[in-house]
């Protein structure tokens, strides 16, 4: 993922346009609604990416394909959805109504074209503005649509929302239904690749969120039969403090349980769509899920106390929803605030009178936690005394002037985590002091695996670290929109990733299911002339270089990042350079990967390191 340029690198291109561009009648441009969308990608699928993140356009064109599909099954129209991805093409069939033949080509090209107006056709539909499967057109190489009715078929196929093919006939014995076939443009997008993880978690969220409907992709299965009860035991597993309550009503549903981990974890969906920043239906749940326990209890436990170690997951269907964008990570509607927060207050409640053993083991979750935060508070007087004495500042952050909060300009800051001052002196005479901050390590951080929530602020760095993010009492008040570990590539350069990313999972576990922190890379080798550069990040990189540069060529191996000259380091930061996501398959694999590679030094762990351990020679 490469952030976008920020304000202030476009700021000198717009100044020269403004001095030299002649304004008159000549400069006016009508565009149409399919060079629109290519021209303005991000207000319709917001980032572009290569398919290193779960939030890139190729998934976005694929979900707006599929949500049709969804579509139907939610107003009783087939129960099958096959996908399948190969070699960068995606094919969606599904077993619907089957687009009206007669208005194929509209449907797909035209913008403001479609059914989902009608609430007699799609009532929960997630796409209701007529624009989804228009922009999967406009934004592929290669773009057909078949429609199935009765035994009769419409076909048409695009090439970058240009028409090339438009026919009809029979087809005798073909379910009716919609199949679409899509390349996304490498124009737009680059050089991309599907990652399958990301695709087969979206795949099973469908099928949590649509029980009945069965999705099958690249050959593989997926059915839930109890939605969002069997979303929580994937995510669990046996990490449940309690057995998970369920409700699903007639437009709210959702599923919530206590773990030992640290913070809250929600899932949060409207009509079939995963909004990632939640929206009124998450905060209206909160609400109700914390007065139905205080009803409960008849005690009034404050919110953290409640809240902390909660994984909850939660559904909403409504006719008309208002999202922030266009790619619907947040929900905006404020008229449905007051009928969650009943629905959810009574249903918390009448399940806590019906589950004895369970609203024993919640009490017992939410007094330990009430000790817990009395420990941390002491604890927390001793460490802000004890900053107060050492500097003003937080020690080893170099800040940028905007941040999250900032809404548009704080967008893409960053705050590089890096190994000692020598990378960071690397990085500080490059960097962009506007969204890029720096917070240099001393060494290797203490392995914060199975230590209690008070140890940060007994550790200088965590402690430090922690208040230069801003995530002492929330996360919401998270101060960069992307956290990047940059260690050298080298094996104390790994154990330093490793015991970052302990913290990370250990203590604000949600950073990371939120898509907040990354891996570095950076490059490896230097090929170069006297002509010609070239950065290699691989050993298959720097042999193709070299060969393309010839036998007068010149390799230079990074030992680390502080070995790169400040005058090359810059590129490496900056808008193209390279970052991994981190993410999870499911929140119950982080207590066994933990256990195993950063617990106690296990006869398993020294038996699976040996098997696996690579000679030098």
């Amino acid at each position: 993922m490469a952030p976008k340029k920020d304000n202030k690198q476009l700021q000198p291109e717009l100044a020269v346009a403004s001095q030299d561009a002649v304004y008159d009648e000549s400069k006016i441009k009508t565009l149409s609604s399919l060079e629109h969308i290519r021209l303005r990608t991000g207000m319709y699928i917001g980032r572009l990416g290569d398919g290193s993140n779960p939030d890139d356009g190729i998934y976005v064109l694929l979900k707006e394909i599929i949500d049709n599909g969804i579509d139907e099954f939610i107003m009783g129209n087939g129960a099958r959805i096959n996908v399948d991805i190969q070699d960068g093409t995606a094919k969606v069939r599904d077993f619907g109504r089957g687009i009206p033949l007669g208005k194929l080509v509209e449907c797909v090209s035209l913008i403001n074209t479609g059914a989902k107006y009608n609430d007699d056709v799609f009532q929960f539909s997630v796409g209701l503005n007529g624009v989804g499967t228009k922009a999967v057109n406009a934004l592929s190489s290669h773009f057909l649509a078949r429609a199935f009715r009765d035994g009769e078929y419409a076909e048409a196929s695009f090439e970058r929302g240009d028409i090339k093919t438009n026919r009809k006939g029979k087809k005798q014995g073909e379910s009716d239904g919609t199949y679409v076939e899509f390349t996304p443009d490498p124009e737009i997008f680059g050089t991309y690749q599907f990652n399958m993880e990301f695709v087969e978690k979206r795949i099973q969220n469908y099928s949590y969120l649509n029980t009945g409907l069965t999705l099958v992709l690249n050959g593989k299965s997926y059915t839930s039969e109890h939605g969002l009860f069997d979303l929580l035991g994937e995510e669990t597993g046996s990490n449940s403090l309690y057995n998970i309550a369920y409700y699903k009503g007639k437009h709210l549903e959702f599923a919530f349980t206590h773990t030992n981990n640290y913070g809250e974890q929600y899932f949060s969906f409207v009509n079939g769509q995963f909004t990632s920043d939640g929206g009124t239906h998450l905060s209206a749940f909160k609400e109700g899920f914390l007065k139905g326990i205080q009803a409960f209890f008849k005690k009034d436990y404050r919110s953290e106390d409640v809240r902390e170690g909660t994984i909850a997951a939660v559904a909403i269907k409504l006719k008309n929803p208002v999202f922030e964008s266009q790619t619907k990570n947040k929900l905006g509607n404020s008229d449905i605030r007051s009928w969650i927060v009943q629905e959810a207050k009574a249903t918390v409640e009448d399940w806590l009178h019906k589950n004895a053993e369970e609203s024993k083991k919640l009490e017992q979750k939410i007094l330990a936690n009430e000790s817990l935060r009395t420990e941390l508070n002491a604890v927390k007087k001793e460490a802000r005394e004890a900053a107060k004495k050492i500097a003003l500042k937080i020690p080893k952050l170099k800040d940028c002037k905007y941040h999250l909060s900032d809404g548009l300009l704080g967008a893409n800051s960053t705050i590089f985590i890096t190994e000692g001052d020598s990378a960071a002196g690397s990085m500080l005479s490059s960097r962009d002091v506007m969204t890029q901050a720096i917070f240099a390590l001393r060494g290797k951080p203490e392995n914060m695996y199975s230590r209690k929530w008070a140890d940060i602020y007994k550790n200088d760095e965590l402690y430090n670290l922690m208040m230069a993010l801003g995530i002492e009492n929330t996360l919401d008040d998270l101060r960069y929109a992307h956290i990047v570990i940059a260690t050298d590539a080298d094996f104390d350069g790994f154990h330093i990733r490793n015991l970052m990313l302990t913290f990370f999972l250990s203590y604000f576990e949600e950073l990371i299911t939120a898509g907040r922190v990354f891996i570095l890379e950076t490059p490896l080798f230097r090929v170069r002339t006297k002509k010609e550069t070239r950065y290699c990040y691989d050993e298959k990189e720097r042999d193709a270089s070299m060969k393309a540069l010839g036998s007068q060529s010149e390799v230079t191996r990074f030992k680390g990042l502080g070995e790169i000259n400040p005058s090359e380091f810059g590129q490496f930061i900056g808008p193209k350079m390279r970052l991994v996501p981190v993410a999870i398959s499911a929140l119950k694999m982080v207590q066994q990967v933990l256990d195993f590679y950063m617990g106690k030094n296990t006869p398993t762990r020294r038996e699976y390191i040996m098997k696996n351990l690579i000679s030098g020679e």
